[in-house]
């Protein structure tokens, strides 16, 4: 019996009506019983063959609620009408099958107090009669409302945590200011808000040191050795870039969620240096803006630097900060696989012209394209420039196409003069007549052939041949039986 206690207690019961079940001696049953209180019931009761309460025993998880009343009473009454029948069913099991499942059963004590009690029903062996072993389920109700509350509080953190997230992104992407996160090892970007993949033509991945004069390669190493130690460093003049540009450098440390990184503010030096930008580069990029075919700027790995409002209506995205840093191949060709042999071809034939596929919207648009696009130089361009056409509108369809769609435009011009259900049984059977005239043209006129085609009976089809004027009698040229 000691080894029945180490077992679930289900398992244990079971074993234990086993074990009584080899013999009617009453000892072995008191035996079974002290094994069974060993696993401290909150609820333990003695019953006879019928049913009948014979002793009420309670843990000292429960106050005492003086059940000698109990006594001589049948166990279906101490619990009210409605849980009654389960007492029944369970007292009924036990003493047919030897150990009832396990049930729930609002117990009603002495002083009224009601309490939720999960319960099984043993029977002890021979006429010794029945116990009910019952635990409070009031302790594991409040067990789980506390954890419904842990579960609330949690996810408001977590709505929270996003809220703070998507200021910090809307202020990371709105900053007219550059600004890069950069690990504290190998000094490569994490993040670049657009402001600074415009201006510096930076993107995730790329290592920021060789953009930086090696002239002030030493101060600005300086600048980060202090920052690691105080958290912050006062700006510093820094070239950047292969025209060696003037710029005000500030660094701090931030924590993020794979480490603490460096965080880079990078504005112009000198207000005039602003003034200086001519003014026919301004009418060029309103130009590139105003362009009816999508154009985007990119770098040698396809990350896009800049795209006019075109491309932004063609991938179906709102705003040019949300596909800046992104990769061309997450619009461009069939899961993004044309842009690599795009820029392949670009850095072996410098140019590429009118190269066909496809570009997939956010919302699920889907649209046939044309590329062309170049480098800025001849040897490994650093920069490229791709125009994008939707060519969707100019290819031609097919005489059975056209028709399709003429019939269907045609049901479109009966909106407010047709019911709706109607008007989904018109389109309905448009498009069933165009797919099975489609299969017996792929059948050579041959129905069963066109059944098959169609995952249909040949008789179905024939029903449906007649239904639309093109059954046996020669409605549709060419259809033959076989």
């Amino acid at each position: 019996m000691a080894e029945i206690q180490a077992e679930k207690p289900a398992e244990a019961l079971r074993a234990a009506v086993d074990g009584r079940s080899k013999s009617d001696d009453p000892r072995n049953s008191a035996s079974h019983m002290s094994s069974l209180a060993i696993a401290s019931p909150d609820l333990t009761i003695l019953l006879d063959l019928d049913g009948v309460i014979q002793k009420a025993t309670l843990s000292d998880a429960i106050p005492d609620q003086g059940l000698n009343d109990w006594v001589g009473r049948p166990w279906f009454e101490t619990v009210g009408d409605v849980a009654g029948d389960k007492v029944r069913r369970i007292v009924e099991d036990a003493r047919r099958s030897g150990v009832s499942a396990f049930r729930q059963i609002t117990q009603r004590f002495p002083s009224g107090v009601e309490l939720p009690m999960e319960y099984t029903t043993v029977r002890l062996g021979g006429k010794a009669g029945l116990i009910a072993i019952g635990r409070n389920l009031q302790a594991v109700g409040e067990l789980q409302s506390r954890l419904i509350a842990a579960q609330h509080a949690r996810e408001q953190d977590y709505w929270k945590l996003r809220e703070v997230e998507t200021r910090y992104r809307l202020l990371f992407d709105a900053s007219h200011e550059a600004v890069l996160l950069l690990t504290t090892d190998s000094l490569r970007v994490l993040e670049a808000n657009p402001a600074a993949i415009r201006a510096l033509g930076l993107a995730p991945g790329w290592e920021f040191v060789p953009e930086i004069s090696p002239a002030d390669l030493e101060a600005f190493q300086t600048m980060l050795a202090r920052v690691r130690d105080l958290g912050r460093a006062p700006g510093i003049l820094v070239h950047l870039g292969p025209g060696r540009t003037a710029w005000m450098v500030r660094a701090s440390l931030m924590n993020a969620e794979r480490g603490q990184v460096f965080l880079l503010q990078i504005a112009p030096f000198g207000v005039a240096k602003l003034a200086e930008t001519p003014s026919d580069a301004v009418s060029f990029e309103a130009l590139i803006e105003r362009l009816p075919d999508a154009f985007v700027v990119m770098d040698q790995s396809g990350i896009i630097l800049r795209a006019n409002g075109a491309f932004l209506d063609l991938v179906q995205v709102g705003a040019e900060g949300a596909v800046i840093g992104e990769n061309l191949g997450r619009w461009v060709g069939v899961a993004g696989a044309d842009v690599p042999g795009l820029l392949a071809s670009i850095q072996r034939h410098r140019v590429v012209r009118l190269l066909a596929t496809r570009v997939q919207g956010e919302l699920g648009g889907d649209s046939d394209v044309e590329v062309s696009a170049a480098g800025s130089s001849d040897n490994r361009p650093r920069l490229i420039g791709a125009l994008i056409r939707d060519v969707g509108r100019r290819l031609s369809l097919s005489g059975e196409e056209k028709k399709l769609a003429s019939e269907l435009a045609a049901l479109s011009g009966k909106i407010g003069d047709t019911p709706l259900l109607q008007l989904v049984r018109d389109t309905t059977g448009v498009v069933e007549r165009h797919y099975i005239e489609e299969a017996l043209r792929r059948a050579e006129g041959n129905r069963t052939a066109a059944a098959e085609i169609l995952g249909l009976s040949r008789q179905s089809l024939y029903v449906k041949l007649a239904r639309y004027g093109l059954d046996i009698s020669g409605g549709m040229p060419g259809v033959r039986s076989v």
